[in-house]
């Protein structure tokens, strides 16, 4: 079963800054998380409230949430590894 994924306007922020060859490289990762959202290599973050994951694609991180009830990931960051874990 695949999963919708809806990419927030902060992530959307950041998609639209990210040098063409990365931003394709993302797009196919997403791709990826609507048939699996728990990829090899996903790690569950900590110190946020609700559940968080972030993939990892070059030096940049993936952030989101699972919502396993309604088949939906939400992507909310598309950061470079050093800023991906500031909050």
């Amino acid at each position: 079963m695949s999963y919708r994924i809806r990419v927030e306007s902060s992530a959307d922020r950041d998609l639209k800054h990210l040098p063409e060859k990365v931003a394709q490289r993302v797009d196919r990762k997403l791709d990826e998380l609507a048939e699996n959202p728990l990829p090899r290599g996903a790690i569950k973050l900590k110190g946020y409230a609700d559940t968080v994951w972030r993939v990892r694609v070059g030096d940049y991180r993936i952030v989101y949430t699972i919502n396993t009830e309604e088949k939906l990931v939400k992507v909310f960051g598309v950061l470079p590894r050093p800023k991906a874990y500031r909050r």
